[in-house]
């Protein structure tokens, strides 16, 4: 269907230009929505109630439970009911207060809406509308237990009588208002997923589909290897990091205290995931994914295409193994070949004389001192040595490093 069918229910009564009738334009502003209003008469009396909604072909499914009002009334054939849903765009403000609005997208449905008692389509509504909340959980979640089932219905209404309304673009003042001395103009407004939260007691990492896209110079992919496998650092992987890194000597030249327990661990992991700064990354053996250390990119600078690996902590069995030179080489290949960086950064403790040996392997150039450039965690202002690899230098370095790796050099 390519239009709906205007009726008098779906023409609107002020301002009917901004009307459509428009499946794709339908369609869409259902799909961003996660919340619809449904309105349906019990008693001779009005209800207004919020639910969740997700749109299958031309088909509404409704979320609720089989005791309110609207699931009770739809059991004897139906309920009439109108559903709405609103998107805010923007706020539009004006010179006038009465020409003051909103940018918006919303739509209208009016239909009888049926108790859907068939198991199989309950079972595909259902997924669906757990999928309308993050696509691919359905799979990655426990289904409903027959209690559970029980105690949930689902709504069903064909879209036949619907319409989209908008309203885009500026303030629309008078003539005569325009020389007044008030700002006007939009504010602009999104809904933007913050940083997800685990419970405190889960034991899996944040699954790919509620992670940002892994691309560009904030992404975290994940990049593998024969002797390394380098993910996105998670709060499930404190403890694992903790035994892993159980040990003074990793601990000496950084910029944070060694942790005394996997609590302490946490609190770190989630400084480094918290920071918007970095991009951090846990290390695995690809065999058996045992957590070996971590490592970030950071200070990211997109203009000048450079970027900077560091805050390196991997368990000492794994020192001068391949598993560090792989990991640097991956994260290179990433930021050089990926990216497109022409520069690449690492910064160490003046004092770390094997990490500025590693550096220099890789070849890197050693460009200089910086001093008193951070606090180390006894107080004390250490000065650190820059190194940097530009891109004209990574292919000579990449065959060089890929070589020795492939030759089994530790």
């Amino acid at each position: 269907m390519d239009t709906y069918l205007k009726t008098a229910r779906t023409t609107p009564k002020r301002l009917g230009e901004r009307a459509s009738y428009d499946a794709d334009l339908v369609h869409s502003v259902l799909d961003e929505a996660y919340v619809c209003h449904l309105g349906f008469v019990v008693d001779g009396e009005p209800r207004v109630l919020p639910t969740l909604h997700v749109r299958v072909g031309d088909v509404i499914y409704l979320h609720g439970s089989t005791g309110s009002r609207a699931l009770l009334a739809a059991r004897d054939g139906g309920v009439q009911v109108c559903v709405t849903v609103t998107l805010l765009d923007g706020l539009v403000l004006a010179r006038s207060q009465f020409h003051h609005s909103a940018n918006y997208r919303s739509v209208v449905a009016h239909g009888t809406a049926r108790l859907v008692t068939d198991a199989q389509e309950r079972e595909r509504a259902f997924a669906a509308l757990v999928d309308k909340v993050a696509a691919g959980r359905s799979a990655d979640s426990r289904p409903g237990n027959a209690k559970e089932l029980a105690q949930t219905a689902v709504l069903a209404l064909p879209l036949r009588e619907v319409s989209a309304k908008i309203r885009t673009g500026g303030p629309i003042d008078d003539e005569q208002d325009l020389p007044l001395p008030y700002w006007a103009g939009v504010v602009p407004l999104t809904l933007v997923a913050g940083p997800v939260e685990p419970a405190p007691d889960v034991l899996v990492p944040v699954p790919a589909y509620l992670r940002p896209a892994a691309t560009g110079w904030q992404g975290a992919p994940t990049l593998r290897g024969r002797h390394v496998v380098i993910e996105p650092l998670d709060h499930a992987h404190s403890a694992g990091l903790f035994a892993a890194l159980d040990d003074a000597e990793v601990w000496t030249h950084l910029t944070v205290a060694r942790p005394g327990s996997a609590a302490e661990m946490a609190t770190i992991v989630a400084a480094a995931i918290k920071d918007p700064t970095r991009v951090p990354f846990v290390q695995r053996d690809p065999d058996n994914g045992q957590i070996l250390g971590s490592t970030s990119y950071y200070a990211i600078d997109e203009a000048r295409r450079s970027i900077a690996i560091g805050h390196t902590m991997l368990g000492r069995p794994h020192w001068r193994t391949a598993i560090n030179t792989e990991s640097k080489l991956l994260l290179m290949a990433h930021a050089f070949d990926t990216l497109g960086a022409i520069r690449v950064e690492w910064h160490t403790d003046i004092r770390n004389e094997r990490s500025q040996r590693a550096i220099a392997r890789l070849g890197a150039e050693r460009e200089g001192v910086l001093r008193s450039h951070r606090q180390r965690p006894d107080g004390s202002w250490r000065d650190t040595v820059c190194f940097a690899m530009l891109t004209g230098e990574w292919l000579a370095a990449r065959e060089r490093l890929t070589s020795a790796l492939e030759a089994g050099a530790r």
